[in-house]
This record gives structure tokens, C-alpha cells and sequence, in this order.
């Protein structure tokens, strides 16, 4: 079994920043990839940024130039800077994990973006 858990989320205003992140533990083997989706409210789940085991990133289109995945191999962890926050960005924001094994989603944290 893979466990995520997800930190980082909160309430920021517009233009503020906000770093997510997101750490496996459990049965992990080999990671294939990382990511971040999010949901706002009656909208489906979307991408927001993907990050492979080889390095290579991938990015919403909405979000590109803002908001920046990495990750640290060592800790098994996941970070997403989300920069120039938008109140459009307001949503939960699910951390996702896919081994050979298969994939799993933590819990979901929270961003708001307001004055």
C-alpha cells in the first residue's frame, strides 16, 4: 500500500504564493511519475502539472509560467509552487502517485484564493 499526504494548502490573496507538498510512504517501488490535479467546485478534476521519473514536466495550460512541480527522489516527495495566484487556482488540490504497482491520490488540500 502507497500513503500520500498532502500539506501546504490554505488561504492566500490574489497575486500571493503557496507551496504544496506531498509525501509517499508505504510499498512505493519504483516511481514513475508524480503529479498534482485539482477540482473546484462543478468543475471536473484537471492537471495542473506532472513531473516522470526522468525529470520531465508537463503543465496546464492555464497554469504554465506560474506554478513549477519538482521533486526530491530521496524523500520520495512532491512540491508545487504556485505563484501569481489567481482566484480562478481556488480549488482542492489532489496529489497523485503512479508506480508499477498503480496509482493512488491522497486526500486533497484546499486553496483559496481571495481578498
Amino acid at each position: 500500500q502507497v500513503q500520500l499526504v498532502e500539506s501546504g494548502g490554505g488561504l492566500v490573496q490574489p497575486g500571493g504564493s503557496l507551496r504544496l507538498s506531498c509525501a509517499a510512504s508505504g510499498k512505493i517501488g519504483s516511481i514513475e511519475a508524480m503529479g498534482w490535479y485539482r477540482q473546484a467546485p462543478g468543475k471536473q478534476r484537471e492537471l495542473v502539472a506532472g513531473i516522470f521519473s526522468g525529470g520531465r514536466t508537463n503543465y496546464g495550460d492555464s497554469v504554465k509560467g506560474r506554478f513549477t512541480i519538482s521533486m526530491d527522489n530521496a524523500k520520495n516527495t512532491v512540491y508545487l509552487q504556485m505563484n501569481s495566484l489567481k482566484s480562478d487556482d481556488t480549488a482542492v488540490y489532489y496529489c497523485n502517485i503512479a508506480t508499477k504497482r498503480g496509482t493512488t491520490w491522497g486526500q486533497g488540500t484546499q486553496v483559496t484564493v481571495s481578498s
